[in-house]
């Protein structure tokens, strides 16, 4: 079990495995993550699913090498299994149609991003994806997600794909050109937190996951404790999707700092 039957490099940091987990890809929606232990001594880390296939049985991981056990997950080559992967855990996310929907991601967001865009796009919404990231080698998922978008807008940073700037530019784009009904923003607290700021000057609903701040994925640990609308929430098992107009990114940025 949790056999890793294909990798792909999206970068020199940056993984994709598919993994065997069958009963997890049979009851996984969009939004769902799991908790991931490379091996018996390992930490488990929280990993949102980025794609499933219930006929194969496989679940995809997007995983980036930020630490040691991050960089563990990530030797691991076919053939290999993982000790424990336990799911799905959080909250699905939301899935209406509720006409033009704006999915913004940005770096290794565009992972979790990439099952809303599809669910969005099934639901019956106009879906239009905006991927951002430093550069042209760090987007990732480009062409799954253009699949399941009616429009696909890039920024980098430098300008070398799409258009050069920030995710902000990509969405107020879209907002002024046509009615827009929902964000659902994912990546970089910096980017939600402004993406957010942007939504709510036009009055525009938005959902963005906290995802990278979760620990334990259980509400033990506390570390992922955020306050929404005034009130404590913990990501892990409130979320990880929330209001992002009532989200305190000021206070969620400074707790991401002390893990520095």
């Amino acid at each position: 079990m949790n056999k890793i039957i294909e990798k792909e490099y999206f970068s020199p940091k940056v993984v994709k495995l598919v993994v065997e987990a069958p009963l997890i890809a049979k009851s996984r929606r969009a939004g769902h993550f799991v908790m991931v232990r490379a091996s018996e001594n390992g930490e488990r880390i929280p990993l949102t699913i980025a794609e499933a296939d219930k006929d194969k049985g496989t679940i995809t991981l997007v995983i980036q090498n930020v630490g040691v056990s991050t960089a563990k997950i990530c030797a691991l080559n076919v053939g290999d299994e993982l000790t424990d992967v336990v799911g799905p855990l959080g909250k699905a996310t939301h899935i209406d149609r509720f006409g033009t929907v704006i999915c913004c991601g940005g770096g290794v967001g565009v992972a979790p991003l990439l099952p809303i865009v599809k669910a969005m796009k099934e639901a019956g919404n106009r879906v239009v994806s905006v991927l951002a990231a430093r550069s042209a080698d760090l987007v990732i998922l480009k062409e799954q997600v253009e699949e399941y978008s009616d429009e696909l807008i890039i920024m980098t940073d430098d300008g070398s794909l799409g258009k050069k700037g920030l995710v902000t530019q990509g969405v107020e784009e879209v907002i002024q050109n046509e009615p827009v009904d929902m964000v659902v923003t994912i990546g970089p607290a910096i980017m939600m937190k402004f993406v957010a700021a942007l939504t709510k000057k036009y009055d525009i609903p938005t959902v963005c996951s906290l995802n990278t701040i979760m620990v334990d994925g259980t509400g033990m640990c506390g570390a992922c404790r955020i306050t929404v609308d005034g009130k404590t929430r913990f990501v892990c098992i409130d979320g990880p999707e929330f209001d992002a107009h009532q989200v305190d990114f000021d206070e969620m940025l400074m707790r991401l700092r002390s893990y520095n």
